[in-house]
This record gives C-alpha cells, sequence and structure tokens, in this order.
C-alpha cells in the first residue's frame, strides 16, 4: 500500500511538470526598477495559486530583446509575455499613441481611473484584435527633461538643444512645437550616447533617470512632468489561449494586484528619487507648464483624427473630471 501511494504521488507529481506552462516574461529595464520587483512578486502568486501548472520566468535589461523585437514575438507567439510602456503598441495600432498626448492628466490619480475605466478597457479591446492581451495597467510616472547645458525653466529653455526622444512620431511633433531638436533614438543606446556628448539632452521618468544612472551623464532635470506614461503587463494571445480559465482568473487578479504595488512603489518613491538625484550632483528646478501646455496644442488638433472620436471622447471625460 505504501508504494502504491508512493507511486501515486510521483505520478501526480509527473503529470503536474508535464503540463507546467513555462512563460519567459522580459522588459527592457534595470533589475532595481519597479517594473522587476512588481514582477517577480506577481511570478511567484501565479506559480503559487496554480501549483505549479503557470511558471512566468523573468528577463530583465532587454535580455530577450528591445521593446521591438519582443512585441514582435509576442504577436507571433515566440514570445509569452513582457511588460513595456504603452507607447511601443503605437506599431501595432497608431490608435495606442493617444497614451503620449501631452499634458493629457494633471496628477497621477486622474490617469488611473481612465486606464483601469474605459479608456483602458477600449485599448485593451483593439490590442486583442492584434493578438495582444493587456493584463493589467501599470505605469512609468510622469516624463521629466534633463539635459547638459543649462537649466530648463520655459520653452525658450528648450531652443535647439538635441534632444533623444522615443521613435515615435507624437513625442518628435510635442518637441518640435516646444522648440528642441528631438531625435529618436533606442532606449539601449541612449547612455552611451549621452555619455559621448551625441545628444544634449533626453527625456524620461524619474525612476528610469536614476536606475539607468542617467544622472552620471545629465546635470539638469527640469520637472516638465510633459506626458504620464501608462504600461502594460502583456501575454502573446497565443499564449492565453492555452491557459484554463481557472488559471486565467489567477493570472488576471494577480496582474492587477501587483499593478496596484508598482504604482505605489513609483508614488512613494517620487520624492526620494528627486533626493537622491540630487544628491548625485543633478541640479532640479521647475518649470512653467502653462507655457509648455500652450505650446503643444498643436499637436492634439493634428492627432485627435488619428485616435478617432470615440476614443478622444473618453480621453478628454476623464481629463476634465477632479
Amino acid at each position: 500500500m505504501r508504494l502504491a501511494i508512493l507511486g501515486g504521488i510521483s505520478l501526480s507529481a509527473a503529470m503536474q511538470s508535464a503540463h507546467a506552462l513555462d512563460i519567459k516574461l522580459g522588459h527592457v529595464l534595470a533589475p532595481d526598477h519597479s517594473w522587476h520587483m512588481a514582477a517577480e512578486g506577481f511570478a511567484k502568486e501565479v506559480k503559487q495559486k496554480t501549483d505549479g501548472r503557470v511558471n512566468f520566468q523573468i528577463f530583465p535589461a532587454a535580455q530577450l530583446g528591445n521593446e521591438k523585437t519582443v512585441l514582435e514575438g509576442l504577436r507571433i507567439g515566440s514570445v509569452g509575455a513582457a511588460i513595456m510602456g504603452t507607447t511601443a503598441l503605437q506599431s501595432v495600432d497608431p490608435r495606442f499613441g493617444i497614451v503620449e498626448l501631452p499634458y493629457s492628466w494633471s496628477n497621477a490619480n486622474q490617469a488611473y481611473k481612465a486606464y483601469d475605466g474605459e479608456l483602458g478597457n477600449a485599448l485593451a479591446k483593439i490590442a486583442e484584435q492584434k493578438g495582444l492581451i493587456l493584463l493589467g495597467w501599470w505605469e512609468l510616472g510622469f516624463r521629466h527633461y534633463t539635459n547638459n547645458k543649462h537649466p530648463v525653466k520655459t520653452i525658450e529653455d528648450l531652443k535647439g538643444l538635441k534632444t533623444r526622444v522615443t521613435p515615435d512620431k507624437m513625442r518628435i511633433e510635442t518637441f518640435k512645437e516646444l522648440g528642441a531638436n528631438p531625435v529618436p533614438l533606442a532606449f539601449g543606446e541612449l547612455y552611451s550616447a549621452l555619455q559621448q556628448g551625441l545628444f544634449d539632452a533626453q527625456e524620461n521618468p524619474l525612476s528610469i533617470i536614476y536606475t539607468s544612472s542617467f544622472y552620471e551623464v545629465q546635470k539638469y532635470l527640469s520637472m516638465t512632468g510633459h506626458v504620464w506614461g501608462p504600461a502594460n503587463l502583456i501575454l502573446s494571445k497565443s499564449v492565453w489561449n492555452r491557459i484554463s480559465d481557472k488559471d486565467k482568473k489567477i493570472i488576471n487578479d494577480a496582474a492587477i494586484e501587483w499593478g496596484r504595488h508598482q504604482r505605489k512603489a513609483m508614488s512613494d518613491g517620487e520624492a526620494s528619487l528627486i533626493e537622491n538625484l540630487k544628491a548625485k550632483g543633478m541640479e532640479v528646478n521647475e518649470v512653467n507648464k502653462e507655457g509648455f501646455m500652450q505650446a503643444v496644442n498643436p499637436v492634439w488638433e493634428r492627432q485627435a483624427s488619428i485616435y478617432g472620436e470615440d476614443l478622444m471622447k473618453i480621453l478628454v471625460k476623464y481629463r476634465e473630471s477632479k
């Protein structure tokens, strides 16, 4: 009887192992960024609650490739999962560019309501039609401006500064309207380009400025807050379809919960990040945001037709809410 029981246990373990689904989850940020720490918590919870049936393996710092490569892999199923800024999805459908409209949100809570509500649901439906499952809305936070020339307090201070921007039309148009000289460059090449003096400036959230050590190659940090960047935990639809309904619910619930943890880590860390960047030698200043907001109005006017009336109505509704 004892041998039969042991044999049954061994068979059960073997069956569980045989049906385990290992999913590689990649992102481009450093292991000390809140994305990575939340991803590890998410993976641990999913593995525990699915009794090992679903096992997410986390690969930070672009180990699975840059966002373009990973996104292509997600669509064809060669990459299982990823965390990436939502702006990267513009190559899949230009309507995702709506997340880049400058000065959409006056604070993070406004953005949370929109992406946890109708705006996020509408974008998730578009993504699913393209073979992507958006499991949760995480964040990158507000983007700010750094440079090596002088403090930027008004848009006049941006004139002529060669600025690295993400390779998308919206960001390029925004900084042209602000008077800078925007040039797209992949994130993985940014530190080296700044170090070599190929660019005067760049723009990113505080967490990335710090964890990517940009303070070593940039002197001035200006709190422009020009874009609040959402991010997504994404699964390939082909991988999602291999998961049972029971385990899908566990994964979805965990993605939302760890998204809340990631957001809290971002908001809790803002003040300390500023102090840490100052301690590393950066000079930090506020800016005249009214002047920046007025300057980018033409961007809104030109882009509205791309995103469509329905999406724009949803965004404006949340933007005008308190």
